[in-house]
Formats: structure tokens, C-alpha cells, sequence
């Protein structure tokens, strides 16, 4: 991980935020948070630890599925830091899996393609239910807003590649000639900006995705674990909106559950786009801009839309970056070539 570049697409997305502030007004936005009822704000956080403790629940079952021993404790933490690791690295909210797959199999001693495949597999059911209620949500601001076509446009084509890539990543996964014909194309793709051997590393990926592949299709074999995981996903999607739905309660603003669902989960699918950090400036702007046109004042928007990402983006980061040192300095290289197949 470049940490220059890190801090540097941070400090561009806040500068975006700020913007945003600047051009709202500061003074209005202080003033509506201000008039923010605390016990709403309090209940909005203890929403946000329900959905980490679903998230690290859901992630579990599926390690119990592979026999991958784990704590719960230490498992928690595993989750928080993979999440802060998306909101670092402006790759698609995905920098977090290899992590987490790494600290798995150090904690547990097991292969990294085996650890690696529960992480996939608890991404891909994050995954589904976030589609459907995607495709939902540009539905429902196309007849309530009345979305202009450049804005529809941005949407769908974000939407349609989003699942493009999904079904290309998922191919991958299951097929191995494609896999391997990928792991190829990569490897000479590399192969053109380096003189180095590389053949010991592309024998060592062909190897993974062989492992990878077995353990992933065990997993998706396990009907009971189907079921179960796919609810847990479900569950999650439904409080993350109860979540933003309580923070504009705390403002006294009653926001339809179909509109809150419609701005989130597009706002969401804008933040996938790998641009900056945890999203930062284009998840906000996009938040701020729909509550704008949807009828809430600007200066309420603004507020709610800060009080939301406090709680959903920098209270885990911070909690993750706190943690990371508890796991040792390895975390960043978790993505490269692991010697333990």
C-alpha cells in the first residue's frame, strides 16, 4: 500500500467535502446539527456494531463450513480491519479481502487459498442482495425524481459494469481454464515492465487458484450455509437503511424507507467506482445532492449526510487503524505472494 497516495486521495476527497460545505454554508449546516436529538445519533451507532457483529457472524459460518478453526474475538476484529482497509485504498471498496484472508490463515494456520475463498464467498453474498436492491433504487428515482438523463445514464452504466465485473470475477472463481488463461494474461501483462523471473510467482498463482477454486465450490455446494448467509446479507442491507433512516430521525426530518434505500444504495454503487477512499466527496455529494431534490433542505441533508458517514465510514476506520498494530506489520503485504500453499 502507497501510503503517499493514500494520504494524498484522502486529502482530495475531504478537500471535495468541504467544498461541499463551503457552498451549502457552514453556518447552516452547524446549526442543523445542532438540533440533532443525541439518543437518535446513540441508536444509529449501536445499529452500526449490530451490522459489524451480522458481518463477522455471517463470516464465521462460513469458516465453519470450510472446518477453518477461529475466535470470535479476534475473527471481529479481522472483519473491522478488512473494512478499514476498503475505506483506505480507493480499489472498488475490495483492498480489505486480502487482508483479511491473510490474518485468517496466519490465526488459524491454514492455507491462504482456503482463508481466501471464505473471504470471497462472504463477498459474493454481501454482493447478490446489494444488486437487487440496486436495480430497485435507480427504479424508484427514475419515477420519484425524475432523474435527468445524464444522471440516469451515469447510474445504469455504473450498475451494468458493476455486474459485468462480478460475472467476469465469478467465472474466474468457478472456471479454471479462464482462470488460468487470466493468471496468463496478467503475468505478461507484468512481464513488460520487468525483467524479473516471474516464473516462480505464476507457478505459485496457478497453484492458489487450483486451491481457491475446490474450497470456493465446496462453499457453494453447502445448501444450509446458502440459505442462512444469504438471510444474514438480507438482514444487513435492511439495517444499514434503518441506520440513515434513524440518523435523519435525529433531525426531525421523516424520510420514506424508499427513498432512504434509493439514495444509499446508488450513493454505494458511485462509491464502488475506484476513484478515492471509502468513496470520500463522490458518496457524500451524491447523498446531499438526491436528499437535496427529494425535497429535504440542503443544510439538513448536509448534516445528516456527515452524521451518517461519521458513523458508517470513520468510526470503523479509526476503530480498524487502532487495531492493525495488534496484528503484527505484515497487514500491508497481505497481498503479495504468500509462501504457505
Amino acid at each position: 500500500m502507497d501510503n503517499k497516495k493514500v494520504f494524498g486521495l484522502l486529502a482530495i476527497g475531504i478537500v471535495i467535502l468541504i467544498a461541499f460545505i463551503m457552498f451549502i454554508g457552514p453556518e447552516q449546516i452547524i446549526s442543523a446539527l445542532k438540533t440533532a436529538d443525541f439518543k437518535y445519533i446513540l441508536l444509529a451507532v449501536i445499529i452500526q456494531f449490530i451490522i459489524l457483529g451480522l458481518w463477522n457472524t455471517r463470516w464465521s459460518i462460513i469458516c465453519k463450513s470450510l472446518e477453518i478453526p477461529h475466535r470470535q474475538l479476534p475473527l471481529f476484529a479481522m472483519t473491522i480491519i478488512g473494512l478499514a482497509v476498503n475505506d483506505l485504498t480507493p480499489s472498488g471498496r475490495s483492498g480489505g479481502e486480502p487482508v483479511r484472508a491473510y490474518l485468517l490463515s496466519r490465526s488459524s494456520n491454514e492455507s491462504f487459498r482456503r482463508t481466501f475463498a471464505t473471504v470471497m464467498s462472504d463477498k459474493i453474498f454481501d454482493t447478490f442482495p446489494f444488486m437487487v436492491l440496486a436495480i430497485f433504487a435507480i427504479s424508484y428515482l427514475m419515477f420519484t425524481l425524475h432523474l435527468g438523463f445524464a444522471l440516469f445514464s451515469v447510474l445504469v452504466v455504473a450498475l451494468v459494469l458493476f455486474v459485468i465485473l462480478l460475472a467476469f470475477i465469478l467465472y474466474i472463481c468457478i472456471n479454471e481454464t479462464v482462470g488460468m488463461k487470466a493468471i496468463e494474461w496478467i503475468f505478461r501483462l507484468i512481464k513488460r515492465f520487468t525483467s524479473k523471473d516471474l516464473t516462480r510467482y505464476e507457478d505459485k498463482a496457478r497453484t492458489t487458484l487450483v486451491g481457491f477454486q475446490s474450497n470456493l465450490k465446496l462453499l457453494m455446494h453447502d445448501r444450509k450455509l446458502l440459505v442462512i448467509a444469504t438471510i444474514i446479507s438480507f438482514v444487513v442491507w435492511f439495517l444499514e437503511l434503518l441506520r440513515v433512516y434513524v440518523v435523519f430521525l435525529a433531525f426531525g426530518v421523516h424520510v420514506s424507507l424508499g427513498m432512504v434505500a434509493s439514495v444509499f444504495l446508488v450513493s454505494t454503487l458511485i462509491g464502488i467506482i475506484p476513484a478515492l477512499p471509502g468513496g470520500l466527496g463522490s458518496i457524500d455529494g451524491v447523498m446531499i445532492l438526491l436528499y437535496s431534490m427529494a425535497g429535504i433542505t440542503s443544510s439538513v441533508s448536509t448534516a445528516a449526510t456527515l452524521v451518517e458517514r461519521m458513523i458508517s465510514l470513520w468510526m470503523v476506520l479509526v476503530i480498524g487503524v487502532i487495531l492493525i498494530p495488534f496484528f503484527g506489520t505484515g497487514v500491508f503485504d497481505a497481498i503479495n505472494m504468500k509462501e504457505d500453499t
